[in-house]
């Protein structure tokens, strides 16, 4: 398995200790303001899970990404996606379901519903756990499949 990561000061391969990424959820307001930088939206990757490392992409090969959009007043959304080998499944963080129609605008101009955000240290919970068992979809957060969001939620 090959793990990745692109987070503020952390970019290529490997990931680093837990310790490391903990104080952009719950560390100063000044550290969690990467998230507010010139980007918001960052990623953890494990390519080539279960064995399939030695496959090639789009033959076999399973890669899971997990997505982290931050917001100043929302959160963080998560985005889990595990595709290859016959997966195709997409989850996020479940937030207030109620506000899936609200949105925010991230620094690329999507617009993301509310409603999948959830606090930093929600997040940093799933982010760990993610970490320490390498990939797999984390217990410790609620999660909704992407085929039960309404397509309205993510404006065109």
């Amino acid at each position: 398995m090959n793990k990745r990561i692109y987070f503020d000061v952390f970019d290529g391969r490997g990931w680093p200790k837990p310790e490391e990424l903990k104080p952009y959820f719950l560390g100063s307001p000044e550290r969690r303001s990467s998230f507010e930088s010139e980007n918001d939206c960052w990623g953890l990757s494990a390519e080539g899970v279960e064995g399939t490392d030695q496959l090639p992409e789009g033959n076999g090969r399973i890669d899971i990404h997990l997505t982290m959009v931050g917001h100043r007043a929302q959160g963080i959304l998560l985005q889990y996606r595990r595709w290859g080998g016959g997966y195709r499944d997409t989850f996020y963080s479940k937030g207030d379901l109620t506000r899936l129609q609200e949105w925010v605008q991230t620094k690329d101009g999507d617009l993301m519903p509310v409603g999948l955000f959830i606090s930093p240290s929600s997040a940093w919970k799933a982010v760990k756990e993610f970490m320490e068992r390498d990939g797999r979809l984390p217990a410790s957060i609620e999660w909704i499949a992407d085929s039960d969001v309404p397509a309205e939620a993510f404006p065109g």
